[in-house]
């Protein structure tokens, strides 16, 4: 863990595809089902609504960081760097500077340096929270913009074994504090727990790394895990995140689920979504302890959050 004293993430702000449709529309639905044996009970499982988009990855980075900016009342030269987070960035090389571009462009930023973020898969978002906060802590910069978006490739790929996926983008500042600064999350702790010969492993993700990240977190804070007032994990199946959650030592109650069908699983935003959606719903406690964490196959990724007085609308 790297020294995060004083950094704070402000203003997160999110977009979702501008397209909503029934879990029932998704093309192959019935017949992956089907196909699965599984239990055709949309309650059961958090079936719900899923979002689609007609932009490109670009486009939705660009929608997300220009909603935080607006929320932090910060301009674009008041940023001096840009971390970009996506599962799947352009497989030619060619294209990733045009990519770059296109963003700093939509976002008026400038030639401010960019750092890329793309192996962690679905905690993507995380893994890049933690390297702006080192920036941040370092000195290095002073008002660092993360932003991660994705899309699916195609609309078969939007049903998997472990989630319904969605398209959009998330985003948020990351900065050393500031007094009067509004909507901010004082940066308490991260962790992470890793097991290379799981790295492959498809779909499956364990509890037993959740444990491990949650011990070297608390270790380091010296709070325990019933001082979480809300963990705020992957949007993936009801029955399987709550399994695997519960499994890692936190109870039922601490666990936010209610964005599973509304919003789907948006890769590695989920985290950010359902923080800012349990802002708005007034659920936010000052002084409370917010976790964001994203499990992968072989990886636990979380940050630990402290909410300010005037984080609540």
């Amino acid at each position: 863990m790297a020294e995060t004293t004083g950094v704070v993430i402000r203003a997160p702000r999110y977009v979702l595809g501008e397209s909503a449709m029934k879990h029932t529309e998704i093309e192959g639905f019935t017949d992956f089902v089907d196909q699965r044996r599984m239990v055709p009970d949309a309650q059961m499982w958090g079936w719900g609504t899923v979002h689609r988009t007609a932009l490109d990855t670009a486009a939705l980075a660009v929608q997300a960081g220009l909603q935080t900016l607006r929320a932090a009342a910060v301009e674009p030269g008041e940023v001096d760097a840009l971390v970009l987070c996506s599962t799947t960035f352009p497989s030619e090389v060619s294209a990733h500077g045009e990519l770059i571009a296109s963003v700093l462009r939509g976002l008026e930023l400038g030639a401010v340096p960019v750092t890329g973020v793309t192996l962690n898969r679905c905690a993507n978002l995380l893994t890049g929270l933690q390297v702006a906060a080192a920036m941040v802590a370092a000195g290095r910069h002073r008002n660092v913009l993360v932003i991660t978006a994705d899309r699916v490739a195609a609309e078969s790929e939007r049903i998997t074994d472990f989630a319904l996926f969605s398209d959009g983008a998330a985003g948020c500042l990351v900065t050393q504090r500031s007094d009067g600064a509004s909507e901010s999350y004082e940066w308490v702790a991260d962790a992470c727990a890793q097991d290379p010969a799981a790295l492959g492993r498809g779909n499956e993700i364990s509890a037993d790394l959740a444990r491990v990240a949650n011990q070297r977190l608390f270790a380091e804070t010296g709070i325990g895990i019933e001082a979480i007032d809300g963990l705020l994990h992957n949007n993936i199946y009801l029955p399987v995140v709550t399994m695997k959650e519960v499994q890692a030592g936190f109870d039922q109650s601490q666990l936010d689920t209610s964005n599973i069908a509304r919003v789907g699983h948006c890769f590695a935003a989920d985290p950010l979504i359902n923080l800012v959606d349990r802002r708005s719903a007034g659920s936010v406690r000052a002084g409370g302890h917010y976790l964001l964490a994203s499990s992968v196959s072989g990886l636990r990724v979380c940050v630990l959050l402290r909410a300010d007085a005037d984080t609540n609308p």
